[in-house]
């Protein structure tokens, strides 16, 4: 068959647009604020193989997890015949697909052409409660996957096109917040639909084999500009070690050839009795991530893109646990271990900034609604500052490197559907990150609670080792939640579970400031004098740190 380019670049833009348009019918159909607001969420086309097509907009971790969700599943169902027409697979266990932890759903349907299965829609979302021994399903004092949630191993929601209904029981009854979960199981049914609906619609238009050919097309042009790319970055093997918060020691080495891209992290510890702990498919993405990011962060990925990543770890280790540990602040894993290769590259990558505030800082707080009588659960990932660079200052008030295209959930949302007041959120004033580019701020931010008897749960990272500086300017500042009592006395957290907080009580979250760039005796006084017309910077500290004096 002759390839007409045109057309194959239609199709390979097409898909592109399928995903995107998933991603909108999930999040206009959704019930949770985090998913219709934060947008805690991703969709993707696979191949008939599992090997990413296209993605959508929202979480770039979420998008790069969901290849590896349907791999998994072909493997469980594969052999068998089990997958057919109509079918949609869910779930939610990292040992089954769900790369993650359990809060995490993953809804993936086969899509076939005639009797062929051509492709999948696949999508993913944080539902609120999944179960477990903890409201919103998230402990830091769980010990094993079986306190976490309800298990959904990669099976059945639907088959044939029916609904299976036993399952959906199952799932509900395991929920303390059932009927918002089940409207999120639907909107993300509905957008694998009308996924599957899309794809057909190019089949038919274009014809079977001239989809097929468009993929493996895209396919190899991304490995081509992965491998173009590889060529323009610098040789060698680079290795870096950094201390955590609780004391152990993180290490990888990265070797940079004209064909690969090889991250090893065998040399790490061992798995935690508790819940910070990852899969090694969850390291893969931030591998994924960090590749991308060096080579070519601009156009669209696939599959063909990370064909020149290898990723070495060490089963039992933190980066690649083994089942039945838990992993319900898995995300503060592979955030830790994304930072730990973009600090080992950084010296040697002109464009990777100093380190950011580097912490999903997952604040879940719930209780009695005082008006309405019911439950509520707020998850949040919270905002702060990234680092600077040669010849910018850092980002301020924006996401970690794993969240991408979201948002915060906005205060008339969070007061409407739960029972806090927002009484403050603005930026960190607390000093830190300068240079001759200086890091971008952190947040301060106030929940008020309204009812008695409800509760905190968080972890953060970075709260003891601030974010990294480069080239001479100074850290970051670190993140950590304030609870402040009716009573004025005030307690200071990172990491607790199920801390009763009670009405008046405030919650006060505070995130980092990114880590400078360059000296601060370099920067200039008209930068100076901007950071302290705009609040970022007080008269004494500019004196201490810049050396600032007031032109009479």
């Amino acid at each position: 068959m002759d390839k007409d380019p045109i057309t194959l670049e239609i199709i390979q833009n097409s898909l592109r647009s399928i995903s995107d348009e998933m991603f909108a019918a999930m999040r206009k159909t959704a019930m949770s604020a985090i998913i219709y607001e934060v947008l805690d969420m991703g969709t993707a086309i696979t191949t008939a193989e599992g090997e990413l097509a296209s993605s959508g907009a929202g979480i770039p971790a979420f998008s790069a997890m969901l290849d590896k969700s349907v791999r998994r599943i072909i493997e469980l169902h594969g052999a068998s015949g089990a997958i057919e027409r109509g079918d949609i697979f869910i779930t939610n266990d990292p040992f089954y697909g769900g790369v993650t932890h359990l809060n995490d759903v993953v809804l993936a349907m086969p899509v076939f052409s005639g009797e062929k299965l051509i492709a999948w829609t696949v999508n993913i979302a944080h539902w609120n409660d999944v179960g477990g021994m903890v409201p919103g399903s998230m402990s830091t004092e769980a010990k094993e996957l079986f306190q976490e949630g309800l298990r959904l191993p990669g099976v059945k929601l639907i088959s044939k096109g029916v609904v299976i209904e036993p399952v959906v029981k199952i799932i509900e009854a395991n929920s303390r917040l059932p009927d918002f979960l089940v409207g999120d199981m639907w909107a993300g049914i509905s957008a694998a639909r009308l996924g599957e609906r899309r794809i057909l619609d190019l089949i038919q238009k274009y014809g079977q084999d001239v989809f097929e050919s468009a993929i493996t097309d895209y396919m190899t042009f991304g490995e081509q500009v992965s491998l173009a790319a590889l060529k323009n970055l610098p040789k060698g093997r680079f290795q870096h070690s950094e201390t955590q918060d609780d004391g152990v020691v993180n290490n990888v080495t990265i070797e940079i050839t004209d064909t690969e891209f090889i991250v090893d992290l065998r040399d790490n510890p061992d798995q935690q009795g508790g819940s910070v702990n990852s899969s090694r498919d969850g390291v893969m993405v931030m591998a994924q991530q960090i590749f991308k990011s060096v080579t070519d962060p601009y156009t669209t990925c696939n599959g063909g893109t990370f064909r020149p990543l290898k990723l070495l770890t060490r089963a039992g280790s933190v980066f690649d646990a083994a089942e039945p540990c838990a992993q319900g602040f898995y995300f503060e894993v592979i955030i830790r271990v994304f930072d730990l290769m973009w600090r080992c590259l950084a010296p040697h990558v002109p464009q990777l900034p100093s380190g950011h505030f580097a912490s999903i800082c997952a604040t879940i707080i719930g209780g009695c609604h005082p008006d309405t009588g019911r439950w509520y659960t707020i998850v949040e990932p919270e905002l702060g500052g990234w680092g600077a660079a040669d010849g910018m200052d850092g980002n301020t008030a924006v996401f970690s490197g794993i969240h991408g295209d979201t948002y915060n959930c906005p205060a008339e949302i969070s007061e409407a559907r739960y029972g806090v007041y927002v009484d403050r959120m603005e930026l960190n004033p607390e000093s830190g990150g300068e240079g001759e580019w200086r890091g971008g701020r952190g947040i301060r931010m106030d929940y008020r609670i309204r009812s008695n008897e409800s509760f905190l749960t968080c972890g953060y990272t970075r709260s003891k080792y601030a974010p990294w500086p480069s080239n001479g300017g100074r850290e970051g500042t670190p993140n950590y939640i304030e609870v402040i009592r009716k009573t004025g006395e005030k307690e200071k957290f990172s990491s607790v579970t199920g801390l009763v907080v009670d009405e008046d009580d405030v919650i006060r979250v505070i995130t980092g400031a990114g880590g400078g760039f360059g000296e601060p005796e370099k920067r200039s006084p008209e930068l100076i004098q901007e950071d302290l017309q705009n609040g970022y910077l007080t008269l004494e500290r500019a004196r201490e740190v810049y050396g600032y004096q007031i032109d009479a």
